[in-house]
């Protein structure tokens, strides 16, 4: 019995990212960066943009995808700490609606990028490498995969 556990999951990373209101509070949260960037002095609507890709993709892959573990007490016995949030995500299932929403809304910040800074081509490269750097952790074949043994404890 765990004293002065509150919540019932085994693991909350688990559920966490499909619970009521998790989606808006991530799509608002975008906007909002977006539109303080905006209101940055002497930054263009294209940098803007690629800054906004930057940003969300580089805050995704820390969060998502370099953090292992769990900030909650779990009686799981440290099954979770060897595991990055998207590989706790949904017990690990693959194809989730949370697992589809997170692979996809990157990548439509990606063409709303790439369509408001006209395809210039150093403005392409930047969210084309920042999208691959989030998409590419995320493929199933990669689930517990640690690259050259990077984050393997």
């Amino acid at each position: 019995m765990n004293v002065g556990v509150a919540h019932s999951e085994v693991n909350p990373n688990t559920r966490v990212m499909s619970s009521r209101g998790m989606w808006l509070s991530y799509a608002l949260g975008v906007g909002l960066l977006h539109v303080v960037l905006l209101s940055v002095p002497f930054v263009s609507v294209p940098v803007a943009w690629t800054l906004t890709n930057v940003i969300h993709n580089l805050g995704m892959y820390v969060f998502l995808h370099a953090v292992k573990g769990t900030p909650f007490e779990t009686p799981d016995q440290g099954k979770a700490r060897l595991l990055t949030h998207w590989e706790q995500l949904d017990y690990g299932v693959q194809f989730t609606s949370s697992r589809k929403f997170f692979t996809i809304s990157p990548i439509i910040l990606y063409f709303l990028a790439s369509f408001y800074t006209k395809y210039d081509p150093t403005h392409f490269i930047l969210n084309t490498t920042s999208l691959l750097t989030v998409l590419i952790p995320k493929l199933p074949q990669l689930h517990g995969v640690r690259i050259f043994g990077i984050n393997k404890y």
